[in-house]
This record gives structure tokens, C-alpha cells and sequence, in this order.
């Protein structure tokens, strides 16, 4: 498929209503462009769901389910869904045209911004997610991409409902399926188990807060499992951490709406709203410092101090405890007081179990009574030595065992078949292999990743990490770097915008600004440069800015009718027009001035053609010489030449009825028409 050729789209009517127009924008999804409604003769963006989606009877009926559901949402800050359809497997969404920006435009031109902006920008994205949420609807999708900004200033959210659409059609979990959503704005508990609710789009919203703050993404990471690992694993870090300055309790906002215990989040958009409300009205006051709003805002944790771990269990109820408590315990309560038997759990865990309480030994018995008087005693009386009870020594041995046993276990099953799996970052690979195989431990190169820091063939990590714990006979996987992950801007001139943007997309680049220029020598909709220019090497989704041909600059007509015919031939040619002149005599117009021009209004452009006739006057006839002849002869003669006759007496009359001069003379040129006179003698 030739990948330059035109979007097959544009100018498609859809459902014999919709006529497809310039492409606006291309998602993972779904591409959108510019319509008109020709029912009602509005324009509006159309929304295409990208080809195979509609092949699905499934998923076509849950896309039209959720656009109803979509457009019963009415609020001012949520983008208007006028109606759904499906065009021979084409589905589409036709919605509110919104001329202007995304949020992700300001990002990238104005982040950092002042607490007080960000927050004047979320307030109407939380408004709008407030609405939906209070209409049961949930986005899925929040990101800047999806909060358009008019150009009046208004700022809308898109795209409700199309994720739940998508989302339904896969396994939506970590481990399964497809991730619908935007990595670096989705919530932990997406990333583990695919549920969501209300507070999936809170945390994506204070992400959100967190990027206009700082002008970055909260967590980020040479490729999206990464990405999601720290969302799962990692606190978003306070904005003053990377912006200083930031008041606390604009620190203690980030943090509720982002915390990873969905428990601890607002539990709505309509609740974050209000908490963003006292945060602005803080911030208006000029307050750098609110200990009690900073108190009320931070999410709490309950954090269980390792001496309130109760390492006696009850009777027959294992309790699973890490190496080190096991150790712990030992020390507080000595080994045999904890330990019964030490099993490994299948999760690296001691699993261990209360020894049956010790009884202690019987007192020892009463004095031994007295002999009776009467009673013979031999003559080396024999001492009677007290019998030994057989139970303590047995006891302890047992003990002992076991504490022994629970140590050997215990150093066996926590370190002993472990060993340390050596540091190889920033070595070349046959340095690694050397360094893994001399701890005793298998080598294996993973898929090379691009990386800002480590220098192209040189390991950027491993699996497991230098210094972590390895067992014996593990192995151990190798990262080589690809060095920078760079892309080259591709050569764009000469193509149309929709061709370049493509491009742009097949090289991992965006969109930046478009510019239109005039220019006369390149066709309107071309693309004429871009900047950074072709061949420069970017990171990953930086943006390119776009400059495209309007094409020639339009020239005003002036009507120069009757005016003089130099001038207009000097205005015309000095913009580049073209004079295609033309004359003729005429009785009415004098000489050199512009009889008549085509066109005479609108608009040309510079190497077309503007058609001027231009006057020669009247046509010019030479009066004859009359003298001497009749009057009535010389009438009929000058009146044959197209002129005028008028007789009067001349000087000396006799009333002979002869010509004897004229006025103009004999021989000069007149006009033809005009009025000569005869004087006779």
C-alpha cells in the first residue's frame, strides 16, 4: 500500500449526511476530521473508528450503546456527540467541531506553569468529569490529547465513552489482553487487575495537574511496561521536587489524587473539584504555607512499625514472616520460643509454626520420710540417690535440634542456595558475560533497549539487578543499549500536510504547530519546510513544526474604466499580472484613456491575465479641398466623410452660392463626425 497516496476518506460522504473534510487528528483508534453536515448544513468533526473495529458485530453494538450514552451527557465543558453511525463497517462519531488547541499544546509551550494557572486550566476538565461521573459514565481515557481549548478559551473533554467501548471488546488486565488508556496516565489498579471506576480518571486528572505543574510526566521509562511498573510500584513525587517553590499544600493535592490506594483518593471528580477550589482560593490569597490544608489534603497511610509485628502465633495458625523477622524474632524472643518448623513458601517467605508451649518440670519430691526407730540400718549406710527424670535432657536435645535445623533451614532457605548477582552496567557484553559466569551464573542477552545514559553496546542493565539476589545456578539477563533513541525528521516538502503527518507518525515523531504561507511557486496544501529540517535526529514524539503552502497570494482587481490606461498597466504589472492590451478609436473615450478592462473586480493572482482595451480617440478624416465648388457638391462630399455641415457667408459675400474656405482648413484632419463649417462667397 502506497502510503503516500490521499486518505481515501476525505471527500467520502458517510451515511449520506456527513462529507468528509481535512483531517484534524489521527489517535491509536480512531482518526478525526473535519465535516459537514449536509442535513443541516453545519460543520462538525467526525470521529472514524479505524478499519477491522466495525467488523465486529460485538463491539459495533457496544460502540452504539456507549455513544448514546455519551450524548445524553450535556455540560459545557464536555464535547457534544451529535450522532453515531456505521457506513458499510465504517464507525463513526459525529461531534462538536472545536477549532483551536489541545491541552498538550500548552503543555509543551507554557509548562512549568504558576499552581494558580494549572489549576484555572483542570477546574473545567474536572467539571466535565464530574458531570459524567455523576451520570454514571466513567472516561477511561483522560489525557491532554483529549481536552481541546477553543479558541475563544473554552475547554472541552472528548472522547467519553469510547474507551469503555474498546475496554469491553479485550481482557483489560496486566497480564492478558490489551491496555485501553494511555500509559502514562493510568491508574495502578488498571495496570493489575483492569478495574475501574470514578477514581481512574481522578488519578489520570491529577497526573494531569502534575504535568501542566511541571512540564513533565510524573513516571517515565524506556518503554511502557516500565512506565506502568512505576505507576504500580512508585509514588508520583511531589511538584516541588521538580518545580521548588510550590507551595505544600498544592504538594498534599498531587498526592491525594494520585495516591495508589484508589482508598485514598477522592472519591469522585466532583470531590477533587472541591478540594482544587480550596486549593485555588488559597493560592488567590496569596497563602505560601497552610499546615492545616496540607494536613487535610495528604492522603493518610497507616504505617505498621516492625516492633509492633507480633511474631507469636496462636496455636496450630502459621504466620508467614520475611528472613529478617524470622531473625528479629529470635532475638526477642530466643529461637526455640518462635520456632517449630521452617517451611519455604512458594513466594521466598518462612512460614513458621509456634512450638507447643514447654511445661515446666515438676518441683522435686518431699523430704523422704523418716525411717521408723524399729528399722535395722546396715552398717555403711548406702545413700539413695535421686532418680534423674529422662524428659528435660530429651526436651532440650529437641530444642537444640530444632534451632539448629531452623538455622541451617532458615540460612539455606533465605541465603545460602542465593548468591549476588554481579554489577555489569556499562560493560561491554563480553565483560558481562565474564563477570556472570565467573559468580557461577548463566548468561543470557535480552532484546537491546535505547537509552539517554549508556553508551551504544554497553549493558544498560540486568534481570536481576546488580546486587539483588540470584539463586546459585540462576541466570542472569543482559540489556545491551541501542544508545539514544533518535529518529530522523523525514524529508516533508513537496507533500501534502495529511502525507507529512503520516510520516511524522511512521517515525515516532509528532506534530507541531502547521504555519500556511503564501507562495507563488508552490501548490496550495504543500508542504514548503519544517522545522527542525529533514535529517535532524529527535527523541520519540518531540514535535514538528509544519509549514504549508496557501498557495499564490490572491491579487485585488481595480477597475480602471475610463481612467488612464498607463497607470493601470503600471499597478497590474507591479504585483505580477500580466497586461494583455488592446486599442481601438473611440468617439467617447480620449485617447489613452481604458475603454474597457476584464475583469474588473475579484481577485487574481500574481501571472494571470487582465485584458485592457485602450482608447485611440476618435478616427481622424482629412477634409478635401472644396474651394470654388458648389455648396451643394461640396456638402454632399464632406458629409460622405462622416462630418457635420454648417454653411455661413464668408468676407466679401456676393451670394454665388461657392465654396471659398472651411473651418477646419482644407487639408487638416478632424474627427470624423465632428462639425466643419463652409463659408461661401
Amino acid at each position: 500500500m502506497d502510503k503516500t497516496a490521499a486518505d481515501p476518506l476525505i471527500g467520502r460522504v458517510l451515511d449520506g449526511r456527513y462529507r468528509v473534510g481535512p483531517r484534524i487528528a489521527r489517535g491509536g483508534m480512531a482518526t478525526v476530521y473535519e465535516a459537514v453536515d449536509l442535513r443541516l448544513d453545519r460543520v462538525c468533526a467526525v470521529k472514524v473508528m479505524h478499519s477491522g473495529l466495525g467488523d465486529d458485530h460485538d463491539f459495533a453494538a457496544r460502540f452504539v450503546r456507549e455513544a448514546r450514552s455519551a450524548a445524553r451527557l450535556s455540560h459545557p465543558n464536555v464535547v457534544s456527540v451529535f450522532d453515531q453511525g456505521d457506513d458499510d463497517g465504517t464507525l463513526f462519531l459525529a461531534m462538536e467541531y472545536i477549532p483551536g488547541h489541545t491541552l498538550r499544546d500548552v503543555i509543551r509551550k507554557e509548562a512549568p506553569m504558576a499552581p494558580a494557572k494549572a489549576l484555572t486550566l483542570i477546574e473545567p476538565v474536572l467539571a466535565a468529569l464530574g458531570a459524567a461521573h455523576q451520570a454514571g459514565l466513567v472516561h477511561r481515557d483522560v489525557k491532554p490529547e483529549n481536552v481541546l481549548i477553543a479558541d475563544d478559551g473554552r475547554i472541552k473533554v472528548a472522547d467519553f465513552g469510547l474507551a469503555r467501548a474498546v475496554s469491553a471488546e479485550t481482557q483489560h488486565t496486566a497480564t492478558g489482553g490489551v491496555l485501553i488508556g494511555t500509559v502514562s496516565y493510568l491508574a495502578p489498579e488498571l495496570v493489575v487487575d483492569g478495574k475501574s471506576d470514578a477514581r481512574a480518571d481522578v488519578y489520570a486528572a491529577g497526573v494531569l495537574l502534575y504535568e501542566t505543574l511541571t512540564g513533565r510526566k510524573p513516571h517515565e521509562g524506556e518503554s511502557p511496561i516500565q512506565v506502568a511498573y512505576k505507576h504500580v510500584h512508585e509514588d508520583v513525587p511531589p511538584p516541588s521536587a521538580e518545580v521548588p517553590g510550590i507551595p505544600p499544600y498544592v504538594d498534599a493535592l498531587v498526592a491525594r489524587a494520585c495516591a495508589r490506594d484508589r482508598e485514598l483518593r477522592p472519591a469522585d471528580a466532583r470531590v477533587l473539584l472541591h478540594q482544587v477550589r480550596r486549593v485555588h482560593g488559597a493560592l488567590d490569597h496569596g497563602v505560601r504555607d497552610d499546615p492545616e490544608l496540607t494536613a487535610d489534603l495528604a492522603p493518610t497511610v497507616p504505617v505498621q512499625r516492625e516492633d509492633d509485628i507480633d511474631y507469636v502465633t496462636e496455636d496450630d495458625v502459621p504466620t508467614i514472616l520475611s528472613p529478617g523477622q524470622v531473625a528479629r524474632a529470635a532475638e526477642v524472643g530466643g529461637i526455640s520460643h518462635v520456632i517449630a518448623r521452617v517451611e519455604r513458601g512458594d513466594d521466598g517467605t518462612t512460614v513458621i509454626g509456634k512450638l507447643p508451649e514447654q511445661r515446666p518440670t515438676a518441683p522435686p519430691p518431699a523430704a523422704a520420710r523418716r525411717q521408723p526407730a524399729n528399722v535395722s540400718r546396715p552398717s555403711a549406710p548406702i545413700r539413695q540417690q535421686p532418680r534423674r527424670s529422662k524428659r528435660g535432657p530429651i526436651l532440650l536435645a529437641i530444642v537444640l535440634l530444632l534451632a539448629v535445623a531452623a538455622g541451617v533451614g532458615g540460612w539455606w532457605f533465605g541465603a545460602g542456595r542465593y548468591t549476588t548477582t554481579p554489577g555489569v552496567v556499562n560493560l561491554t557484553a563480553a565483560q558481562a558475560r565474564t563477570q556472570v559466569e565467573a559468580a557461577g551464573l548463566t548468561y543470557r542477552e535480552g532484546d537491546p533497549r535505547y537509552s539517554e545514559t549508556v553508551d551504544k553496546g554497553l549493558v544498560v542493565t540486568s534481570d536481576p539487578a546488580g546486587g539483588e539476589r540470584i539463586l546459585n545456578d540462576g541466570t542472569v539477563t543482559v540489556f545491551l543499549s541501542l544508545g539514544p533513541e533518535r529518529y530522523q525528521v523525514p524529508a516533508l516538502r513537496g507533500n501534502s500536510l495529511t502525507q507529512a503527518e503520516d510520516l511524522l507518525e511512521e517515525e515516532t515523531l509528532a506534530v507541531g504547530d502547521v504555519t500556511r504561507r503564501y507562495n507563488e511557486r508552490v501548490a496550495k496544501g504543500t508542504v514548503l519546510a519544517s522545522d527542525p529540517k529533514a535529517g535532524t535526529e529527535l527523541r520519540p514524539d518531540t514535535a514538528v513544526d509544519i509549514v504549508v503552502s496557501r498557495g499564490p497570494k490572491p491579487i485585488e482587481v481595480k477597475d480602471f474604466t475610463g481612467k488612464n490606461a498607463d497607470k493601470a498597466r503600471a499597478y497590474f504589472e507591479d504585483k505580477g499580472v500580466k497586461i494583455d492590451a488592446s486599442s481601438e478609436n473611440s468617439d467617447t473615450v480620449p485617447e489613452g484613456k481604458v475603454i474597457s478592462q476584464s475583469p474588473t473586480d475579484g481577485r487574481v493572482f500574481r501571472g494571470d491575465t487582465v485584458e485592457l482595451t485602450v482608447s485611440k480617440g476618435p478616427v481622424m478624416v482629412q477634409i478635401p479641398d472644396l474651394t470654388a465648388q458648389g455648396v451643394a457638391d461640396a456638402r454632399a462630399t464632406l458629409e460622405g466623410l462622416g462630418f457635420t455641415v454648417e454653411e455661413q457667408p464668408g468676407p466679401g459675400y456676393l451670394g454665388l452660392g461657392f465654396v471659398q474656405s472651411a473651418d477646419p482648413g482644407f487639408g487638416s484632419m478632424a474627427p470624423k463626425g465632428s462639425t466643419v463649417i463652409l463659408y461661401l462667397v
